[in-house]
Formats: structure tokens, C-alpha cells, sequence
């Protein structure tokens, strides 16, 4: 189930299951329909732009799935199924974790904006229209569920492993992390995302929404080295992010830097090269060695 910390290279390039091959079609999947509302000129509040907004989201995880087939095998696909269904690898105390990280970050970050003169924490605006209109809370549902599940099942469910495997975990970490935050790019352009409408292009908002992602990127490594390679958990702790992002409202600055701040500690505490007490990391399935499998069939 474990594997020692490798750095050599010839697990990850020069291979069409490498992690960048897959970076490069997941970004070709999603940015082809988000790329395609720039250029129309649509709403993500239209019917058009919301449904080219959701075959975006499907990117990372269309991608996840038929990597893990091509890298594993059927073995692959079965793994990820147990790590997207297994409740149990994740714990009584690892869901405590993941429900108190962003609890804990929102709170510090309410109390440092009210130490330097600000409001503190605020209701969202889902939160505050609920008793006018009851749906105006779903948007905070909807970030919520389907974008955690369809992004993870890519970028935890099959690139991790892949970066992990060559790299430290923190290293595999911010890899991801600056991959990540600019797959969003293309959001920034159109109207009626978040991205566009709450963040705007190279604004500060802009830079700490980057800078940010790439800061939970290494606390979702934790997560996930620490719960057996489960994609649930960051499923889980991905949602649980996004809705209370939607239903508290803080300073920026300071939920941002407080992400930072508490990766930079678990990269302290944990160690940089695993993010765990041990030198050794979760491993996915063999890879298939597809060559061999071609002879065999040539000569069966």
C-alpha cells in the first residue's frame, strides 16, 4: 500500500499516461467549451453558458477516469472506485479535519480583519436573500457538489499519484496547485462566473484567488496522503470549502493568507517530502506496461 518517495523522472514524462499528457488534455477538454463562451459572448447565467459551464467542469474528471484505465488497467478503475466510494478510509477523525479546516480558517480570518478595524465575518448572499427567496442558496449548493466531484476525479484521483511519484509530496503539491488555479483562467472572462463578476483579471483579488489554490493544494495533499489516496475526502473537503466560502463572507486577504500560513505549518510539522510521520506514501496500482501486454497478444 506504500511506497517509498521516488525523484526520478521516468515515471512521468516521455509517456503518453504522464501527468502532463493529462494536464494537456484536461486542459484541451474544458478550456475548448469555456474558450468557446468567450467567444460567443455568453452568460454563464444564460441556458447556453451554464450548460457550456458544466461540460467545462466535466474536464478534470473525463480526464481522471480514462487515465487511470490507461495507466492501471481495469486495476485502475477499481481503485479509483473504491477511493470515491470507500467511507471507511477516511475516519471518524479525518472527517472531524476536514470539517473544522475551513471553519477554522474563516474564524481566524474573521478575527484578524475585526483586530484591524473590519467587519469581521458576514452572512453571504444566498445566506441573506434565503428568507426572500429560498432558492438563492443554491449556487452555494451547487459549488458545493458537482464541481468538487467532477474536479477531483482528476486532479486527486489520478494526477497526485502520478506527481507524487516523482516528486515530494509539498513539491507534487504546488505543481498541482499552479496547474489548477490556471485551468480556472478562462473564468475570469466570462460573465456571470464568480471568477468574472466577484474577482475580476489581475486585480489583488485576483492574485490571492490564485495564490490561494495553490495553498490548498497542499493542504488537500495532506488530506489525501493521510486517508489512504481517498478522493472522498477531498471530495468532501472541497465542498465543504466552497459552500462555506459562498455562506460566510470574510476579508480576502486574510482567508487567503491564512491558507498559506496553515500550509506552510503542515509542510513544518509533517515534513515536505510526504506530508506524513512516515518517509513512505500511499501508491496506486502498477502501471501497465501496455508494450508488453501488445506481445503477448501478437504471440498469444
Amino acid at each position: 500500500m506504500y511506497q517509498n518517495v521516488r525523484r526520478t523522472i521516468t515515471d512521468t514524462t516521455g509517456s503518453l499516461t504522464s501527468p502532463w499528457v493529462f494536464f494537456a488534455v484536461t486542459f484541451a477538454i474544458t478550456w475548448s467549451f469555456w474558450l468557446s463562451a468567450i467567444a460567443l459572448g455568453v452568460s454563464f447565467a444564460s441556458g447556453t453558458g451554464a450548460l457550456l459551464l458544466l461540460l467545462g467542469l466535466t474536464g478534470p474528471g473525463i480526464a481522471g477516469i480514462a487515465f487511470a484505465y490507461l495507466a492501471y488497467g481495469r486495476d485502475g478503475l477499481s481503485d479509483l472506485r473504491a477511493r470515491v466510494t470507500g467511507i471507511g478510509r477516511i475516519g471518524s477523525r479525518w472527517f472531524l479535519v476536514i470539517l473544522a479546516l475551513p471553519l477554522v480558517v474563516t474564524l481566524a480570518a474573521a478575527v484578524m480583519d475585526v483586530a484591524f478595524g473590519g467587519p469581521g465575518a458576514t452572512w453571504g448572499e444566498g445566506v441573506r436573500q434565503f428568507g426572500v427567496d429560498p432558492l438563492a442558496i443554491l449556487p452555494a449548493l451547487f459549488f458545493a457538489t458537482l464541481p468538487p466531484i467532477l474536479e477531483e476525479l482528476g486532479w486527486r484521483g489520478y494526477a497526485l499519484d502520478r506527481l507524487q511519484t516523482t516528486w515530494s509530496a509539498l513539491t507534487a503539491s504546488l505543481i498541482l496547485g499552479v496547474v489548477w488555479a490556471g485551468w480556472h483562467l478562462p473564468l475570469f472572462f466570462v460573465a456571470g462566473s464568480f471568477q468574472a463578476e466577484s474577482v475580476g483579471f489581475g486585480t489583488q483579488g485576483f492574485w490571492l484567488f490564485m495564490i490561494g489554490i495553490v495553498a490548498l493544494s497542499v493542504a488537500f495533499t495532506w488530506v489525501y496522503n493521510h486517508t489512504a489516496r481517498s478522493v472522498l475526502a477531498i471530495v468532501v473537503l472541497h465542498g465543504w470549502i466552497n459552500f462555506t466560502a459562498e455562506t460566510v463572507a470574510v476579508a480576502d486577504v486574510f482567508y487567503y493568507a491564512n491558507w498559506v500560513l496553515l500550509a506552510a505549518l503542515l509542510a513544518a510539522l509533517w515534513g515536505p517530502t510526504t506530508l506524513l510521520k512516515s518517509e513512505r506514501i500511499p501508491r496506486p496500482p502498477p502501471l501497465v506496461d501496455r508494450r508488453r501486454t501488445a506481445d503477448s497478444q501478437r504471440h498469444g
